[in-house]
């Protein structure tokens, strides 16, 4: 007799996602204890050593609630009973940030997780969002007005980090849990609705369920894969592009920061969504955080471009500092004192900005 169909389901999903990796590899997990990474934690215990792989899992304590580090034992102590190894619990202290608590909180989690990839020489760090949470991304992303790049949602994969789980609802990854005698926790912030991500789980999706009928999760995740694969497709038109206008001299300036300067005439002629994509990667390049680079600042890149009467420029975060010169557009970097605090003067300890290869939906991604 098979495992439960959910079981199997979840087995299948990381079967697949790690199918490209070599023999001996080492597999992270990030695990909160919530079902759907629980869930994922167990796919990968089973799967690892039947691909020939080494699996083990990963927990961050935020530190955020009364409890935190009792929740973060238990967790690692059920990745160790799964048979993950190696297995670490990270302590990280999460700083006020301009996006909040839960942005702040997420820009942490994934830097402690880079670093523990880094540490235990792992390729890939699975994390459990589900099919639920990419619709979740899709809303938000649409109330907020934001472009193509946020409604294609979280992608399967970027750099170290994959997300084999996307396909599969919440509901199938808690009964798989449920299957397995798993008991998963369920995390107080889930139900805080101060929380944008958590009013459009519990409040807005059952309305437009409601409205519309069942299957809403299902058509906003459809979405986005299809604008994801559209987007890809112009990153890459984008890309091509910015080489042919790319000044030779995108090196560095006299503050020691990276430059990169653009031929004001080649971005003219490109296409609207090419050119706001070539004007992204050079603000990227130049060092700007990509969590915080959005529409606004890209519309002001843009207005240099084809809307110039004589404006002096514009600054984006990171210390990034654009103007038009001599028919190019110059990307500078403030001091290295100033762009590591985000572009903000700031006193006592450091603050945390995002990763400039993350995009916009996974600065806004889900959280169990």
């Amino acid at each position: 007799m098979g495992p439960h169909p959910a079981v199997a389901q979840a087995r299948a999903c990381v079967r697949r996602c790690l199918g490209d990796l070599e023999p001996g590899d080492l597999v992270l997990a990030a695990c909160s204890g919530g079902a759907d990474s629980l869930a994922l934690a167990a796919a990968l215990a089973h799967e690892a050593p039947r691909l020939g792989l080494r699996g083990g899992g990963v927990t961050v304590d935020h530190g955020l609630q009364e409890g935190s580090a009792a929740q973060a034992s238990r967790a690692e102590a059920t990745l160790l009973a799964l048979g993950l190894d190696p297995v670490r619990r990270v302590r990280v202290v999460v700083p006020p940030g301009a996006g909040g608590p839960e942005a702040a909180a997420r820009d942490a989690r994934y830097t402690a997780l880079e670093q523990e990839a880094r540490q235990t020489g792992a390729v890939a760090v699975l994390l459990g969002h589900t099919r639920d949470d990419q619709a979740e991304t899709v809303l938000l992303g649409l109330a907020r007005g934001s472009g193509a790049r946020a409604l294609a949602g979280m992608p399967a994969r970027r750099g170290r980090f994959r997300r084999p789980l996307l396909g599969l609802s919440r509901a199938t990854l808690r009964a798989a849990c449920l299957a397995q005698r798993l008991e998963p926790w369920d995390d107080p912030h889930n139900r805080d609705s101060s929380y944008a991500r958590v009013r459009v789980r519990h409040q807005a999706l059952p309305a437009l369920e409601e409205a519309l009928g069942p299957g809403i999760a299902e058509a906003l995740a459809r979405s986005a894969a299809q604008l994801a694969a559209d987007c890809e497709a112009l990153d890459d038109l984008a890309r091509a592009e910015e080489g042919r206008i790319q000044g030779p001299d995108a090196t560095a300036d006299i503050s020691g920061g990276p430059r990169a300067t653009l031929d004001i005439e080649g971005l003219a002629e490109l296409a609207p969504a090419i050119r706001t994509r070539v004007l992204r990667q050079a603000a990227l390049t130049a060092g700007c955080p990509g969590g915080s680079l959005t529409a606004t600042h890209l519309a002001a890149l843009d207005a240099l471009v084809t809307g110039w009467h004589g404006q002096r420029g514009a600054d984006l975060p990171g210390a990034i500092r654009v103007q038009r010169r001599y028919g190019r557009l110059l990307f500078s970097a403030g001091p290295a004192s100033l762009r590591e605090r985000g572009g903000r003067r700031v006193r006592g300890g450091p603050v945390r900005v995002g990763s400039p290869e993350r995009t916009e939906a996974e600065a806004t991604g889900g959280r169990e």
